[in-house]
């Protein structure tokens, strides 16, 4: 497996996308992340496995359509952006919900 510089692996991982089909994804140990768009697959492992010290099992990315957004008469469009299904090892998940979820 290649090495990474654990400085620039922090910076794929934008945030995390809680929607309700995340929080189903999350009882089979899936966390859901947003990433920047170039990062490919063992990188989003390494920044994952980095950032949270757990086991990435599998991931899963996905590149979903800009969508079109318009102000009056201008056209534009959303940024693009690519979603990333983290797969945790199973004793894993508790390290990762308190990360994202702390208690308040």
């Amino acid at each position: 497996m290649p090495s990474f510089d654990p400085r620039d692996l922090a910076d794929l991982v934008r945030r995390p996308i809680v929607t309700e089909k995340a929080t189903i994804l999350m009882e089979q140990n899936k966390y859901t992340f947003e990433v920047i768009p170039k990062a490919s697959k063992p990188e989003i492992k390494a920044a994952i496995e980095d950032l949270f010290q757990v086991k990435v099992v599998k991931v899963n990315t996905n590149l979903p359509p800009r969508k079109k957004r318009r102000v009056g008469k201008f056209i534009g469009y959303k940024p693009q952006y690519k979603r990333a299904i983290v797969t945790v090892a199973p004793g894993d998940e508790d390290k990762i919900r308190q990360v994202l979820f702390p208690e308040v």
